[in-house]
């Protein structure tokens, strides 16, 4: 599954689900659980002879799924192994609690038929699902016996050692400075919303954002969005031309401007290009004479505007969260920004051989051709 701040409901695919996007990947058979019960969206038990039922439909960044709901067990570990009954009179226990989990029994092709991963976790604020049984973290904070109701999030930047997420506080390993917080924004959204006071790149003030913004903390994206009032300024001010015409380049190692966000609470946050650039460059060749420019780009995407969130949402992917360790407390309400302790070589060593789902080229690549 993917950990994802950035959406409220836990969702796993359906063995009742045949379309080409199920077919995919590993589903989950409701009749090989004897602690899961068939619910209506309240909590309310499907009856046996009850012919029709709740389902919901989720709509998430790219694309959807709809289905029914069940009310499961969930744990944080093998409750099998640890010898633990699993059955529906039994209590949750330590590092599990009672959730209400939706069984997709349609899921678009887009995106869902290329992700290798099967479901998602929902870690939203409780405000973002149907009713707070269905807040996974809500859930495991409330009766799932943590130390803390906090989780953190590690982002690697090595494919040799695994991301991390720690549930009931931070792994103090992965961080290499104190975390500074920034309180949660309208937290009746159900984002992790912190309000942004200014954003400079290069030392130049983004005017977009003089008189302050926001931005979501999103484990679920791999880009920073950028509002659509500011796309144009942003992108042009983070593109670099590349002298001559390399034959490959890795857009990290290549200069930039600093770009730099300053969150309440006094919270800054400093990216350079090794953070946010693309790793390929793009060669643009105009076709009436034949010259051709290569040129680096931020991984930005789009953010339209949004009745609720404003015209003024910045999203913070994973430029952000690969430099940045964050820990999510639910009981204050706020965001913890740390700089991340990256694994040595060592660390890689010992982790040994796994298998990496979209890696990012750890060498120089050729550049896309454009032609204009």
């Amino acid at each position: 599954v993917v950990f994802d701040t950035g959406s409220g409901h836990f969702f796993l695919p359906s063995m009742a689900c045949e379309s080409a996007p199920c077919s995919k990947h590993r589903r989950f058979d409701r009749l090989a659980s004897t602690s899961a019960e068939d619910i209506n969206h309240d909590g309310s038990l499907v009856g046996a002879d009850e012919s029709e039922r709740d389902e919901v439909s989720v709509v998430y960044g790219t694309g959807s799924i709809s289905g029914g709901f069940i009310r499961d067990k969930v744990c944080l570990h093998d409750v099998g192994a640890a010898g633990e009954q699993n059955s529906s009179n039994a209590s949750a226990g330590r590092g599990c609690a009672k959730v209400r989990v939706v069984l997709a029994q349609e899921m678009t092709e887009e995106p869902f038929g290329a992700f290798e991963f099967d479901g998602v976790v929902g870690l939203g604020l409780e405000a973002l699902a149907l009713d707070p049984e269905f807040s996974f973290f809500g859930q495991m904070a409330a009766t799932g016996g943590l130390a803390d109701a906090r989780f953190g999030y590690f982002l690697s930047k090595s494919d040799h050692v695994p991301s991390e997420i720690a549930f009931g506080g931070f792994d103090a390993a992965r961080v290499a400075s104190e975390l500074e917080w920034s309180p949660v924004h309208r937290s009746e959204l159900g984002f992790w919303q912190v309000k942004i006071r200014s954003i400079s790149i290069g030392g130049k003030v983004v005017e977009d954002c003089r008189e302050g913004c926001s931005a979501i903390a999103d484990t679920g994206t791999s880009l920073i969005g950028v509002p659509k009032s500011a796309m144009r300024s942003v992108h042009l001010q983070l593109a670099r031309k590349v002298p001559g015409d390399p034959d490959e380049l890795d857009c990290r190692d290549f200069p930039g401007p600093e770009m730099v966000f300053e969150l309440e609470g006094g919270v800054r946050l400093s990216l350079g290009p090794e953070d946010y650039s693309r790793a390929a460059a793009m060669r643009v060749v105009q076709s009436s004479t034949q010259r051709a420019q290569v040129i680096c780009r931020a991984s930005l995407m789009l953010v339209e505007a949004d009745p609720a969130l404003g015209a003024k949402t910045w999203i913070l992917g994973e430029p952000v969260l690969q430099k940045y360790y964050t820990a999510y407390d639910w009981s204050e309400r706020r965001v913890g920004f740390a700089l991340a302790a990256q694994p040595s070589m060592a660390e890689a060593d010992i982790a040994g051989e796994r298998h990496v789902v979209g890696a990012s080229p750890d060498k120089a690549m050729a550049p896309a051709l454009i032609r204009i």
